[in-house]
């Protein structure tokens, strides 16, 4: 039996032209990661998230350049000699019963009230998502101990006990305004991060990752937190802004630190002096209008987050988006 001899094939006149180094296979290139968290991106590429984003970034502005645009005597020392006086270019937003300038009290007041938002909802988001993965995590009677305590704090009446807290302390300066009210608010959402903690804590990739041998930190901050950072998100800017509200409404109600430029405050000087009753609706509109636009920009802001989190809210929104082109074009018909 004749043996078969391999043959070889012969490269083409022109590939036996080119280099070696021309002949040989390009590894894949690995898509290069953008210094922008996917989310972040997704959040901007949203129309709410982007406004919110954008609004929230031009009251962090104001704040920030306070010194330079506004003089803070002007918003806490009296001067009768002021008083009463409409917006004009010596006080854009006008001056009040006791001679305070306006402008002064919202641009100081926003770094009063962005600051004790921001801390309320960072230390009430922590505590939140800390019990909600422990609660998760060990079971047992740890979590039915902690779900007793959530009950408890969420069934009790928030603004009733936050104003019979601040009616009998002594002082009522920024650091216990925060943790007042940080430690009220927390409950409802260690309630929603314990749930979802709970449904994480059964799902296939968490349960692969035990029986693989990872670590208890392994599992928690590398296979849950990661899968609830969008929620998480979205309780920190929703405390966020009930803290800016809780507080003014405090404020308002006379429970605050008066030597303290704020937007409640504000509100609460025009309250006393019956502002709106002689006709000067600036002391009430402009501070009104600062934790309005404040508020309306965390919201945007939520809404952004819940639509980048949630698949069938950003396919409802791409469903509309395509809709809107079809319908722009020529003769666009819907089927």
């Amino acid at each position: 039996m004749a043996q078969i001899q391999p043959t070889t094939l012969e490269p083409p006149d022109s590939a036996a032209a080119l280099p070696a180094a021309d002949l040989a296979v390009e590894p894949p290139q690995r898509a290069r990661r953008g210094i922008v968290p996917g989310w972040v991106r997704l959040l901007l590429g949203n129309n709410k998230g982007r406004a919110g984003v954008a609004v929230m970034l031009g009251m962090v502005a104001l704040a920030l350049l306070a010194p330079f645009i506004a003089d803070k005597a002007s918003a806490t020392n009296f001067n009768i000699l002021v008083t009463r006086q409409a917006p004009s270019l010596h006080h854009p937003f006008g001056t009040n019963d006791q001679g305070l300038d306006v402008w002064a009290q919202v641009v100081w007041g926003a770094r009063r009230s962005l600051l004790l938002g921001f801390a309320a909802g960072a230390i009430a988001t922590v505590l939140a998502t800390a019990l909600g993965l422990i609660a998760a995590f060990v079971g047992g009677i740890v979590d039915d101990v902690i779900s007793l305590v959530v009950n408890v704090f969420f069934v009790i009446p928030v603004i009733p006990l936050l104003v019979d807290i601040t009616a009998f302390l002594h002082t009522r300066g920024l650091l216990v305004m925060t943790l007042v009210i940080a430690g009220t608010l927390w409950s409802f959402e260690a309630r929603i991060l314990r749930g979802q903690a709970l449904t994480l804590r059964n799902r296939d990739f968490v349960q692969a990752a035990r029986v693989a041998g990872e670590s208890t930190r392994r599992i928690v901050f590398g296979e849950l937190l990661p899968n609830m950072i969008s929620r998480i998100a979205a309780a920190f800017v929703l405390v966020f802004y009930v803290a800016i509200l809780v507080d003014a409404g405090l404020e308002f109600l006379g429970l605050g630190d008066v030597s303290k430029p704020s937007w409640g405050i504000a509100l609460y000087w025009a309250s006393t002096t019956s502002s709106v009753l002689q006709g000067e609706w600036w002391v009430f509109l402009f501070p009104g209008l600062a934790i309005g636009i404040t508020v309306l920009g965390l919201t945007l802001l939520l809404a952004g987050i819940d639509e980048v989190s949630n698949p069938r809210l950003r396919t409802e929104r791409l469903r509309r988006h395509r809709l809107r082109r079809l319908l722009a074009r020529p003769g666009g018909t819907v089927s």
